[in-house]
């Protein structure tokens, strides 16, 4: 116990030299930080610096790409690539006496990407949360003993996928759909091929309408390019980019009914009191943001607040509420279920995602500093118009993660009114649906499945699926022409 405690002053010391030693240091030397106003960002495009930052990223994203075949986390090489980028940055800016506009752009960098991922962690660990305490556990369960044909599981899921996503991410919506696919799916390739299909493109529309269904949306709100209400004016198109590829897959499905199984799953103490708090965390985020005109993720933060001392009071409680729970060893000792730990469950978030959202944003800013993103701007919302430039950011996302494409657009900022914002919120949405590889969802299917759901299987469907892509743009053109 000493030693623990002592483990803990040493630390806080540290912690405090922290933020104490550099003030002291620069007091010491008499040095006083001077910013030249006058000094202004170069550009750097044409130069081997810029171009040497600019094959480094795309080497990097490669390498991204491949992470299927060389089980190379992603955040790696995005991770090495951002420090080298901007030390080389550094040294440039360095070398030319203006080290604090570097040191200002990276610091900038930096803020946005720590709002976003404190955001993004505190849902993680809600979403986590509510799977220990198997809440995905017993809707699936539900599904699977309701003995549904496969015809109604094809739209039972699409449609839970759809209205799930909003509030958990695309990804762990998809996850949750395909186990129960699979349950009931057994040997019939075809039925579990089209409802994995379905449940993407349902994730990713969901996902498009809501602030909080995907990275990019979140990205979007938190810039202050869309207000929050603003963002379900892409219900209606989103819908429609999830039924028309769906009514057409329909009539593909299988129509026969897969025996039903009798597992009932109960949800653990605690669990809907969590719903309830993660509800309240979204009405705290969305409060702080629209009427006190702070960060969401503070709102999020006090949520986490929530979560804990809920979590604390389960842990106090722990041992009275769970006698009944006890079970046998092999040894025929009795052994207690294991009490709710919060830590756990913020241990258990996708860091690899949140540091490939790390090495982005800081690949991206660095190389905006260096003058790309400006140029890539002028040549394509200037010549193509901000019309087809969202569109063709939708087709690009396809290929390349929406995070980089979306953070892009908003590094660049291009003047548009509030529906060309919706609209590139739109299509970098549900653009990752016309390939398997377009988005989290479709390549953890793709892990999931384990050969039943392919790249391959998906771009059969790719030209459907395109059709509900350009059904949802002229939706939103048509009925949200007063945000244009």
């Amino acid at each position: 116990m000493l030693h623990h405690r002592i483990k803990k002053i040493f630390t806080l010391l540290i912690l405090s030299s922290s933020f104490f030693l550099p003030q002291l240091a620069l007091a010491a030397s008499g040095v006083e930080t001077v910013t030249v106003m006058n000094h202004q960002p170069v550009d750097l495009t044409n130069t081997g610096l810029g171009y040497f930052a600019l094959i480094l990223f795309v080497l990097a994203y490669l390498l991204v790409m491949a992470e299927e075949f060389t089980n190379l986390r992603k955040s790696k090489p995005v991770m090495i690539a951002a420090g080298i980028i901007w030390g080389c940055i550094g040294w440039y800016y360095t070398q030319h006496g203006m080290s604090e506009l570097a040191e200002k752009a990276v610091r900038h960098d930096l803020l946005e990407y720590a709002e976003l991922m404190l955001f993004l962690l505190v849902a993680m660990t809600y979403v986590n949360t509510m799977e220990e305490r198997k809440v995905f556990d017993a809707l699936r369960s539900w599904l699977i003993r309701k003995g549904f044909s496969f015809r109604q599981l094809f739209w039972l899921t699409g449609i839970l996928a759809f209205f799930i996503s909003p509030m958990a991410d695309n990804m762990t919506t998809a996850l949750l759909m395909c186990a129960v696919v699979l349950a009931v799916g057994g040997k019939n390739a075809r039925f579990i091929s089209l409802s994995c299909i379905n449940i993407v493109i349902a994730a990713n529309a969901g996902g498009a309408y809501s602030p909080f269904g995907d990275i990019t949306t979140l990205m979007v709100w938190q810039k202050g390019r869309v207000e929050f209400w603003e963002f379900f004016a892409l219900f209606v198109p989103s819908l429609i980019n999830f039924l028309i590829p769906a009514t057409i897959m329909h009539f593909a499905v299988p129509t026969e009914k897969p025996h039903a199984h009798n597992d009932h799953v109960h949800m653990r103490r605690g669990a809907k009191r969590i719903i309830f708090l993660f509800l309240c965390t979204i009405i705290t985020a969305v409060s702080f943001h629209n009427f006190l005109g702070l960060p969401p993720v503070i709102g999020m933060l006090t949520g986490m607040g929530y979560l804990q001392f809920l979590g604390y009071y389960l842990k106090r409680t722990h041992n009275k509420h769970h006698k009944a729970a006890t079970h046998l060893t092999e040894k025929g000792h009795i052994a207690s279920s294991v009490p709710f730990d919060i830590y756990s469950k913020v241990a258990r978030a996708e860091w690899d995602t949140l540091f490939f959202f790390y090495g982005v944003v800081l690949c991206v800013g660095g190389l905006g500093f260096l003058g790309y993103l400006s140029l890539f701007s002028n040549l394509v919302y200037t010549s193509l118009g901000a019309t087809n430039a969202n569109i063709a950011v939708g087709i690009l996302s396809s290929v390349v993660d929406n995070i980089p494409v979306m953070f892009a657009v908003l590094s660049m900022n291009p003047h548009m009114p509030v529906g060309q914002w919706l609209l590139v919120t739109l299509t970098a949405g549900v653009g990752g649906s016309l390939l398997s590889i377009g988005s989290a969802a479709g390549v953890a299917l793709m892990g999931q499945t384990k050969g039943k759901y392919t790249f391959f299987s998906h771009l059969k469907w790719t030209p459907v699926i395109a059709l509900g892509y350009i059904g949802s743009i002229m939706v939103h053109m048509w009925i949200n022409s007063r945000y244009f």
